[in-house]
């Protein structure tokens, strides 16, 4: 990762104005315990050559490296409580820690390595995915992707294609149970002018826009069996067909597909195609729950305080500030119901709570209200308060309602598919009752996400 390649040594000639490796001052191995320690979470080939550490980098080198599309990370030793993590530019970014307080700064480190969008790993398991992942990403053929929902799915397609031969195409992802199943068809294949009413226009569809890349298919167990039919066609043969046209498209776009169910299950079970499943179940790349890899936690959480540090007036990144480590502590034995999504959520509002402090300690952390409290408030009245009983039958049924899918919710962990299943309904339609429930105040913002 670091120039040419990660040694006991550093180069002292990108102090002199040559970026030709890792910038330095001060006595060689200043940083090597950290970068020793770190680097190996971050040896994937796909960050060799494009990171850049140093120790009091100019700014006129940094800004230079960052130009050549590169990231420099410039490292320093801090005292005791007054460590930082600043974005500072575009791909320039300074990591001043306390030499006492290591993993906390390999943490800081690896979350500063994935700035541009790149996954965000210290955990043995995710390191091993994005190993896998790389491998996958040379070759064409479909991927799936397979895990619970706020793992972390999509950042993983990116990474795919990324590190593909497509990397210079384009990159389309749609939520497959976000769109109306009468506009999903014209939507993914495209349809000529007056297919429909009010096609008063031809569209390309998303294969088209994504020709040349790739397609990810977010939540495709939500797909409609007779779309399954096309899209087995689409990747069988690589060729779509426009509502209205008569004749096929040829496309070339690598289809990565992603769901929070096990689709093996649900083609058991008549809701997924089976041979579909078979065309897209190549290599299937599972991520677990943010609970099963503890060691990204931290990470991430370094990860977010960078994505929403407050920015100044002038529009420039501000001071990012650090995560304390009895702060790293609480977070680290959080069961995290609600994944990354919910780690991300806790960061924001921790930002917010810190204000002006030095650091985001435990007093700032608050998490996300448990589905499982809001439905022990709304099963607890069993006689309904004077002020409610002039609701109507409407009011009435909707709160029975709720109630019903805030308990299966607590009896199922918060999994939506399970409770979906145990209800009778659709995961789509317990995603739209859910946020009714949401704008009637019945269920705190983010929770059952």
């Amino acid at each position: 990762m670091m120039e040419p390649a990660v040694n006991a040594g550093w180069d002292s000639t990108a102090r002199e104005g040559r970026a030709t490796g890792p910038a330095r001052s001060g006595a060689p191995g200043t940083h090597d315990i950290l970068i020793g320690m770190t680097v190996p979470l971050m040896g994937g080939s796909w960050q060799r050559e494009r990171i850049v550490l140093g120790e009091g980098l100019p700014p006129a080198m940094a800004a230079g490296i960052a130009r050549s599309g590169k990231l420099a990370i410039a490292l320093d030793h801090a005292a005791p409580g007054a460590a930082s993590l600043a974005l500072v530019g575009a791909g320039r970014l300074t990591l001043t820690y306390d030499p006492a307080a290591l993993p906390e700064a390999r943490a800081a480190l690896i979350a500063a390595s994935a700035s541009g969008g790149w996954p965000v790993a210290g955990d043995p398991q995710s390191l091993a995915l994005l190993t896998l992942a790389e491998r996958i990403a040379a070759s064409d053929i479909p991927v799936l992707l397979e895990g619970p929902t706020g793992t972390g799915k999509e950042v993983l397609a990116r990474f795919v294609h990324r590190l593909s031969a497509r990397a210079a195409g384009p990159f389309v992802a749609v939520n497959c149970a976000a769109m109306p199943e009468a506009m999903l068809e014209a939507l993914l294949f495209g349809h000529r002018k007056g297919a429909f009413t009010g096609a008063a226009e031809a569209g390309e569809g998303l294969f088209r826009a994504a020709d040349g890349g790739t397609l990810l298919l977010d939540e495709i167990g939500e797909l409609p069996l007779a779309l399954q039919a096309k899209l087995l066609r689409a990747l069988q043969e690589g060729e779509i067909l426009p509502l209205g046209a008569t004749k096929p498209l040829k496309v070339d776009v690598r289809v990565v597909a992603a769901t929070n169910r096990h689709l093996a299950a649900e083609a058991q079970a008549g809701r997924f195609r089976e041979d579909l499943l078979y065309r897209l179940n190549v290599f299937p790349l599972t991520l677990p729950a943010l609970r099963e890899r503890p060691g990204d936690i931290a990470p991430l959480a370094f990860a977010m305080l960078l994505r929403h540090a407050p920015r100044s007036v002038s529009g420039a990144a501000g001071r990012a500030g650090w995560i304390a480590r009895d702060a790293l502590d609480v977070l680290e034995a959080h069961a995290w119901p609600g994944n990354v999504r919910e780690l991300e959520n806790v960061i924001r509002r921790a930002i917010l709570l810190a204000g002006d402090a030095a650091e985001i300690a435990p007093e700032h952390i608050v998490f996300d209200t448990a589905v499982r409290a809001v439905a022990a408030t709304e099963s607890a009245p069993a006689t309904p308060a004077p002020a409610a009983q002039g609701r109507s039958l409407s009011d009435v049924a909707f709160a029975s309602e709720a109630r019903a899918i805030l308990e299966t919710l607590s009896r199922h962990g918060g999994n939506r598919a399970a409770t979906a299943r145990t209800l009778g309904i659709s995961e789509r339609t317990l995603r739209y009752r859910l946020a009714s429930m949401r704008g009637a105040g019945m269920l705190a913002a983010g929770g059952a996400a």
